[in-house]
């Protein structure tokens, strides 16, 4: 099956093709093949086990690596990976933030097993939560929430995600997002803003936004 036929994905090299077809659903049916996954953050290197069926499965996103590259780095706090796939950006939040803790939350089942597995081989499980939405208790709140959100479900479903979860953040916690240009993050920006939410660009690269959104007073 080739790339005409309607199947989302994307090339890893050596004739590998990772179905990205079912990562918004909680059990995708693509093959879970699993493989490796290597990046640098902060001179530290990760290399977290992904899988089909799983958003960026083959590599690190690149709005992701510029989120992780752009956006400082917490050293504790309680905090939110939203749309988390098999846990790039928790990984590196729990691995360098010894006093924090990560949510890592999706919908999809399979990206939770990875982000379990990836937390354990990196001895952070105990401040490592995986857990879909709806698992997270109502009395969470967060001091920073860390997304590259799923732009591609549409803006009335993505907003409604927003508005789910940014309402959680603390009177004094901020929200980091990467979006590409291309698909809307300066829009996007100017409907946080008319949703009462403080957003400025905190920086951009390689195509894409990185925003930081925080409480109107």
């Amino acid at each position: 099956m080739g790339r005409s036929c309607g199947i989302h994905g994307e090339w890893l090299g050596d004739n590998r093709w990772v179905s990205t077809e079912h990562y918004f659903t909680a059990e995708p049916s693509t093959g879970a093949d699993q493989h490796t996954v290597e990046f640098t953050v902060a001179g530290r290197a990760f290399a977290l086990r992904a899988a089909g069926g799983v958003f960026s499965a083959g590599r690190l996103d690149p709005g992701t690596a510029v989120l992780l590259r752009k956006a400082p780095l917490p050293t504790d706090g309680v905090l939110l990976d939203l749309g988390c796939g098999y846990g790039p950006i928790a990984a590196v939040l729990a691995a360098t933030a010894p006093r924090a803790t990560v949510y890592a939350v999706d919908v999809n089942n399979r990206a939770l097993d990875l982000v379990r597995a990836n937390g354990a081989a990196l001895k952070v499980t105990d401040r490592l939560v995986a857990a879909t939405p709806d698992e997270v208790p109502e009395g969470v709140r967060f001091d920073q929430i860390w997304s590259n959100p799923p732009i591609r479900i549409g803006k009335p479903a993505l907003h409604d995600l927003l508005l789910r979860w940014l309402p959680r953040l603390t009177p004094d916690g901020t929200a980091t997002l990467v979006v590409g240009r291309h698909l809307g993050a300066d829009s996007l920006q100017r409907w946080l803003r008319e949703q009462g939410y403080r957003c400025d660009r905190l920086g951009s690269a390689k195509g894409f936004r990185v925003l930081r959104v925080e409480p109107a007073d």
